[in-house]
């Protein structure tokens, strides 16, 4: 009896650790805020606000680890997209997919690097929103859409800005711009890198430049001036500080030797080695109008990551600054035996407007504190989490095509599906189920399989189950029997069995406080259209790219379907 208790408690043993083992790994731990995305390389980050969001764009660093067979280091010559993320609440991330700038732009589009984000609103009400990009190290161009996600377009078939455009030579890279539209509508472009060119040196290598921009916003309005920027080396990005000027860049690896001979210092130390530093002015293109005023971020190696380059973007959300930035703390996680991928990351910065000073940024895993809430009872979409692990990503439009998983570059996607494995899983944070909590959950997915609903903790037995099986996008409708759904939670969706699976979208369904399931209408209710992150669209006949179409019949029974606009 012993010896036959002893193997059962042995099986039982093994059992449980076999199953413990089939939960994928998170590559971003949990409760970490930094990377943004556990399992996108993306880096040289950009950000804007739109309609109470932040979208995030970036080099798609995930397009070279695929083309490289995810191994060795990247080179970054088969870049040829940008990605793109959302927040409302800096703690669930939105992921939008890939803007294929190389297919927009056509054949003069070598590579897309380094993006700068803006957007405006025309006298006559028109939303414009406009991408610029690094071609490599060689030019500047620019791509234009109606909303933050596109569709979008070449406004121009070639660069926006060359080596032979005035005012540029010279400068050995022309690349990574930084762009800001002032308080009178006016557009500014900063851009240029490299080595000290012929006319430079260590202190100044004279590779910097600033030109005001046409009222198109696709064309320079005079000639580009030289910016002199200590040590200047990359990363260009422009802010306005209560009317002046604030041009960031990342400073070169050589040595500080001829710090004391550079006569603008005033009180500021020398800049370690690539390092994110600012100037300002109130007359841009009075070279001597500015005023070198010191360094805001050391690089992301002194804080325990991979040394890599460095590159940042002060966005103001509400009413605070948060620093965008990238790290390679996504790869060392990973630990593939890649080298050089990066990954986007944000942290609150304090930034004092009056005075235009910018106090020190310590990049951590900590990442921002998060600014609200998610609400479960908006439809989300799967692309929404905070972490997750053992996911992929299919874009929308290989749905009826043969599938190709996680390449990330090839398509300009609006949307995606997310491809779900054996114990892959995601996770939302903060979800405020409210004081009367949730009776129903809604999952749409294709496939066969079983997902666990596990509040608190990926490790937490499961609140509740959906099995669910089609060759189709289904809505999948359960009544909640755990109580537990009541304030705020950190919600995992665990699939514990996935053959074939794609996640697609969840929903809860809030309790009322009679506890009396409203009557439905006696007819079909009027289709409801939504966007990638579940706000409703209000005029669909102005929005382009991938709608959500809700439909509620008579029965009360409600329907999701996708499709592109």
């Amino acid at each position: 009896m012993y010896l036959r208790n002893l193997i059962l408690a042995l099986f039982i043993a093994l059992w449980t650790h076999a199953s413990a083992q089939e939960i994928a790994k998170a590559n971003k731990p949990v409760g970490n805020g930094n990377p943004i995305s556990p399992c996108v390389f993306c880096a040289d980050p950009t950000a804007l606000v739109y309609d109470g969001r932040i979208y995030v764009y970036g080099t798609n660093d995930h397009q070279q680890f695929i083309v490289n067979g995810k191994k060795g280091d990247n080179g970054y010559g088969n870049i040829k997209s940008l990605v793109v993320f959302s927040t409302d609440d800096l703690a669930n991330w939105t992921f939008h997919g890939t803007i294929d700038v190389g297919k927009v732009c056509g054949s003069w589009c070598g590579q897309s690097w380094a993006p700068s984000a803006v957007w405006r609103e025309t006298e006559n009400g028109q939303k414009e929103f406009f991408i610029y990009f690094a071609n490599g190290g060689g030019s500047v161009g620019v791509i234009k859409g109606s909303t933050p996600v596109g569709s979008f377009r070449s406004p121009l078939s070639r660069a926006l800005i060359t080596g032979s455009s005035p005012g540029v030579s010279p400068c050995n890279w022309v690349f990574d711009p930084g762009v800001v539209i002032d308080e009178n509508g006016t557009g500014w472009i900063a851009f240029g890198g490299g080595d000290p060119n012929a006319q430079g040196s260590k202190l100044l290598p004279n590779n910097a430049r600033i030109a005001k921009l046409k009222d198109t916003m696709i064309a320079l309005d005079g000639k580009a001036v030289s910016l002199p920027a200590p040590y200047h080396f990359e990363a260009s990005e422009l802010n306005i500080f209560d009317g002046k000027f604030a041009y960031t860049y990342c400073t070169s690896w050589s040595d500080r030797n001829d710090w004391y001979s550079y006569s603008k210092r005033g009180t500021a130390k020398e800049p370690t080695a690539c390092s994110m530093c600012y100037m300002v002015s109130d007359d841009p293109l009075n070279p001597d109008s500015w005023e070198y005023k010191g360094q805001y971020l050391a690089n992301p190696g002194t804080f325990g990551y991979s040394y890599s380059n460095n590159h940042s973007h002060l966005q103001k959300f509400g009413d605070n600054y948060y620093l965008f930035y990238h790290t390679t703390g996504l790869e060392q996680n990973m630990n593939t035996g890649a080298s050089g991928f990066r990954s986007i990351a944000v942290n609150k910065a304090i930034v004092t407007e009056n005075t235009q000073r910018i106090s020190t940024v310590t990049a951590n895993n900590t990442g921002a504190q998060a600014t609200g809430y998610l609400n479960p009872y908006r439809l989300q979409e799967a692309e929404t989490m905070s972490t997750a692990g053992g996911i992929t990503y299919e874009d929308f439009s290989n749905i009826m095509k043969v599938p190709t998983y996680n390449t990330l570059g090839n398509d300009a996607s609006q949307n995606l599906q997310v491809k779900m494995a054996p114990g892959a899983w995601t996770m939302v944070r903060r979800v405020d189920f409210g004081k009367e909590g949730a009776k129903s959950f809604m999952l749409r997915a294709k496939g066969t399989g079983t997902l666990e609903i596990r509040l608190g903790s990926l490790s937490a037995e499961a609140s509740d189950r959906v099995e669910f099986s089609s060759t189709s996008y289904n809505d999948y409708t359960i009544e909640l029997t755990d109580t537990r759904y009541m304030g705020t939670r950190n919600v995992y969706f665990v699939f514990t069995q996935a053959t074939n699976v794609y996640f697609d979208a969840w929903q809860f369904t809030e309790n009322t406080s009679d506890g009396i399931r409203p009557v439905s209408n006696a007819q079909d209710a009027p289709t409801k259209y939504f966007d990638l992150t579940g706000k409703q669209i209000p005029n669909v006949n102005q929005h382009h790219g991938i709608i959500i179409e809700q439909q509620t019949n008579a029965n009360g029974t409600t329907t999701h379907r996708k499709r592109m606009k």
